[in-house]
């Protein structure tokens, strides 16, 4: 069939051209007023912390006073409480605002400028309230009730170790946003949510529940050692909240497989669903008690599933699908029946039960509530992907409980578990994101007008794409304006002698970015469709129309923004240092769990500072 009039006029018009949106970093001017916006805050908050460390603000005095006479929050110490609460409430504000952000960026493509993206606000405040509750910590307590945990910050100044954790990991997460800009500026606009400085942005939020929760039993211990009966209700709706928080914060990762529009193989979702659910529940099972596996996921499911509702039908943009971990809780649950007083083999057990069981309650939920549901491409990697990393990520949820329980083995055993574990998981991390590549692949499309700047398609390919069932094969279109008609994915339905249809009309005008989208087993590959000029890049029109066109690197059609003339050392110099400073968050959380544990474990006495090497 041939290509619609409609087109054929549009294409002697002249192309369309993407709205001029800067394709690098941000104006200097922009940047200039965030940088100015974030020293103003972060004065504001030194001001605070010395006003009151000198007694000449007695409003959080006061504050904490009536949280210790408070029945319900008086069960931690209230130098604890106040950050703990600032915290939570910053990391649901994050959490809106980067899945804001991220359907934003799959609706209309890049950024303006970092003040131009209203949801860039909520990131800023949510990330620097983190990192402000961390410093409340270190700085709320007396001197006389920080426990032998604590570490020693100046003379007459020991503070928390939690709060030395959390002030690192919400200032780890912080630094993401000035750092993104500047990997602008090099390699151009990473449209994705796993760009090195992204995942520091995320990975610094979620992992600041360990440090919360080292904070929490900092606080509880500090309680009953004043002789202060603690509530056993109050103390496990506060722990089930922080379990779910820290769950909600390890799926943050999955957000891409959310919403449909991920830039990685399928198999990196069930490992990642493994790895928040073995390490997340197990943690909540052992350190809070019966039942809270299941309280930590209808914590998740209120946050999370509140947020794609504001994001979606509220904010009128992208619905992001939501993992429902319910069958993983109750694995737990059962597993802990046996197993509760063994809590690294309760870990390593709940771990492959969730890879497998676990993986196979969320495949069938996939095939209802997910735009690109699991196939049976990805079982096999699928299944042993997320069993190995849901050991190991079980297996660090029970080091995690015996560190707050205070009860960890001898030195070097937890640290080569610990090692092994974190391999494990970062192995099947690498394994998912590598792909390849075939060249040798070609697709002759015919395309029929459909009205209203959509076309049907068919496709036939020059050989036989697929071994088996694909994971995806997809035309997708994608930044083809705000709001919840931003994203399209149809399956390509297989008609008679290897012809391939769209389902449903595709757009192919404007700023829409259309492809064809295929998965198969380790390849990832894709046909441009319709891609619109884009005049900051240099980028010609792809029209819409009858031929055949070779299938490429999907990268290259989904991030057109990235710049392709920087040497490939420099992106491996620039990504290493992420991942370094990554691994010494990780490290540096570790640490910290283990200070507490061996500070202030039964035998050893309460005293003021640390009693171990920092």
């Amino acid at each position: 069939m041939l290509a619609s009039s409609r087109f054929v006029d549009v294409l002697a018009s002249g192309p369309v051209a993407v709205e001029d949106r800067p394709a690098g970093a941000a104006a200097l001017d922009e940047v200039a007023l965030a940088s100015g916006l974030a020293l103003l805050m972060t004065i504001a908050l030194g001001a605070i912390v010395l006003a009151h460390r000198s007694g000449r603000l007695p409003a959080l005095t006061r504050l904490m006073a009536w949280m210790d006479r408070s029945r319900f929050f008086g069960t931690l110490a209230p130098w604890a409480q106040v950050p703990l609460m600032v915290a939570m409430v910053s990391l649901i504000t994050a959490l809106l605002g980067m899945y804001w952000d991220i359907s934003l960026h799959i609706g209309l493509g890049r950024d303006e400028g970092p003040l131009a993206n209203p949801a860039h606000y909520p990131i800023l405040f949510g990330l620097f309230g983190i990192s402000a509750a961390g410093v409340l910590a270190c700085a709320l307590p007396r001197q006389d009730e920080v426990g032998p945990s604590g570490v020693k910050l100046a003379p007459g100044w020991h503070a928390p170790a939690g709060g030395v954790l959390l002030t690192g990991a919400g200032t780890y997460a912080l630094l993401g946003f000035p750092l993104d800009d500047v990997w602008h500026r090099i390699f151009g606009q990473d449209v994705t949510l796993w760009g090195p400085t992204h995942l520091m942005l995320i990975g610094g939020a979620g992992l600041s529940l360990v440090a919360m929760a080292v904070l929490f039993e900092e606080g509880r211990a500090a309680t009953e050692q004043s002789g202060r009966r603690t509530s056993p209700v109050a103390t496990y709706v506060l722990k089930a909240c922080l379990v779910g928080g820290l769950l909600i914060g390890m799926s943050v990762f999955q957000a891409e497989f959310d919403f449909g529009v991920p830039q990685f193989r399928l198999v990196l979702q069930p490992f990642l669903i493994a790895v928040a659910a073995a390490f997340s529940l197990v943690v909540a099972r052992l350190w809070i008690g019966r039942g809270a596996a299941i309280a930590a996921v209808l914590f998740y499911l209120v946050v999370r599933g509140g947020v794609s509702v504001v994001v979606g039908p509220v904010l009128g943009e992208l619905w992001a699908a939501v993992p429902l971990y319910l069958v993983e809780a109750l694995i737990v649950e059962l597993v802990a029946l046996r197993l509760a007083s063994r809590p690294l083999a309760l870990g390593v057990t709940a771990g492959v039960l969730i890879g497998t069981v676990g993986y196979a309650a969320e495949h069938a939920w996939t095939q209802v509530a997910f735009r690109l549901p699991w196939t049976s491409d990805v079982v096999v990697e699928g299944v042993l992907m997320a069993t190995v990393a849901g050991a190991a990520a079980g297996l660090l949820g029970g080091l995690l409980v015996r560190g707050l329980r205070r009860d960890l083995p001898d030195a070097i055993r937890p640290r080569l578990l610990f090692g092994l574990a974190l391999a494990a998981i970062a192995a099947c991390a690498a394994n998912g994101v590598v792909a390849t590549q075939p060249d040798d692949l070609r697709g002759t499309v015919a395309v029929s007008e459909a009205g209203g700047g959509e076309v049907d398609l068919e496709v036939r390919f020059d050989r036989e794409p697929l071994e088996g069932e694909p994971a995806w094969l997809t035309v997708t279109g994608w930044q083809g304006g705000a709001g919840s008609e931003g994203l399209v994915v149809d399956h390509l339905a297989e008609g008679e002698e290897g012809v391939w249809r769209t389902t449903r009309p595709v757009p192919a005008d404007g700023t829409w970015k259309t492809m064809v989208r295929l998965h198969d087993g380790r390849d990832l590959t894709a046909m441009p469709v319709f891609l619109p000029e884009d005049s900051a890049l240099g980028e010609p029109e792809i029209p819409v129309e009858d031929g055949t066109r070779p299938f490429d690197e999907e990268k290259l059609l989904l991030q057109r923004e990235l710049s392709d003339d920087v040497p490939g050392w420099l992106w491996l110099a620039a990504g290493s240092v992420v991942l370094l400073c990554s691994l010494a968050l990780v490290l540096g959380l570790g640490w910290g769990v283990s200070r507490f544990a061996r500070a202030t474990r039964p035998g050893v006495g309460a005293g003021r500072g640390p009693k171990v090497p920092a």
